[in-house]
């Protein structure tokens, strides 16, 4: 039995073990799938990725093995249900400064992630044509900058979370609610390592 809990937690809290297991490309499609479309079988999982049922069985089980995915028990026979062990997943970089496979890990994920992102934002770019004006007019992109300290920096991180949280479900049983994604992104204007000293 893992160390994580098998209940549906909002957040894990992702320690060098995970972090290695996740840094994988089917595997981290694999619990993204989980957490946007819920349960699914490892047969499911591999006609929605396009892979093997027995790659995807293989993966889950080192999903499962760090805490990151559960069996829900609610499978027929050997067809066995998975679900995303959390709605999220985070990490301190801290954690890994002196695990030089974990920090690598870390950072292809962020890599990934950022990829992820940008696919999606294209794709909603390529397909906006095709929704009503006020969903037009309700999403998109913007930004804007802040002077603030790491703290300061870390408490705007919360208050942006806690109003996502806030409106997680917030249509439930609205006909015009759609599920929509919002993707936080943060970091210096200047780059050059120098200026976080």
């Amino acid at each position: 039995m893992h160390k994580y809990s098998a209940r549906m937690t909002d957040d894990i809290r992702l320690d060098s073990d995970a972090v290695r297991v996740l840094a994988h490309p089917l595997r981290s499609r694999l619990l993204s799938a989980l957490r946007q479309h819920g349960a699914a079988t490892a047969t499911e999982l591999a006609d929605r990725l396009d892979t093997n049922t027995g790659a995807t069985s293989y993966h889950l089980r080192k999903l499962e093995s760090v805490g990151l995915v559960v069996d829900t028990g609610e499978g027929e026979g050997k067809r066995r249900l998975w679900r995303a062990a959390s709605r999220s997943h985070s990490w301190r970089k801290s954690d890994f400064d002196h695990d030089e496979d974990a920090q690598t890990s870390m950072e292809w994920l962020n890599r990934d992630y950022v990829r992820l992102a940008t696919d999606r934002m294209y794709a909603w770019l390529d397909a906006e044509h095709g929704w009503s004006s006020e969903w037009r007019d309700a999403l998109g992109y913007g930004d804007d900058g802040a002077l603030v300290t790491p703290a300061q920096a870390r408490e705007m991180h919360d208050e942006i979370y806690a109003v996502l949280a806030r409106y997680r479900d917030a249509g439930a049983g609205d006909p015009d609610a759609r599920r929509i994604l919002v993707t936080v992104m943060s970091h210096p204007m200047d780059p050059d390592p120098e200026q976080g000293r």
